[in-house]
């Protein structure tokens, strides 16, 4: 399991790219989405973002999301680094 232990983030907010945010939490997912393309595309955002909290294991984060417009493997990417800074063992 993967405890987020400081404020982390990545990415930008430039055309194309996605900021995301994480903070440590006491009581599981929470998920925040600022989107350009939120009615078109917000569950697949939410999706990505899902999936990778599941993948690395983290069961209790804040998570802010700001986007525009990026690819899910930027968001993937972007989310994958806030983890990893967000545990402490940054990159």
């Amino acid at each position: 399991m993967t405890k987020i232990v400081k404020r982390a983030y990545a990415g930008t907010i430039e055309s194309s790219d996605v900021y995301v945010e994480l903070e440590p939490n006491d009581s599981g997912i929470d998920i925040q989405i600022e989107s350009v393309v939120l009615k078109q595309f917000g569950d697949a955002i939410r999706g990505v973002v899902v999936e990778m909290l599941q993948q690395f294991e983290v069961e209790d984060a804040k998570v802010k999301i700001v986007d525009r417009g990026a690819l899910d493997c930027v968001i993937r990417a972007r989310v994958e680094a806030a983890i990893k800074r967000g545990e402490g063992k940054g990159i």
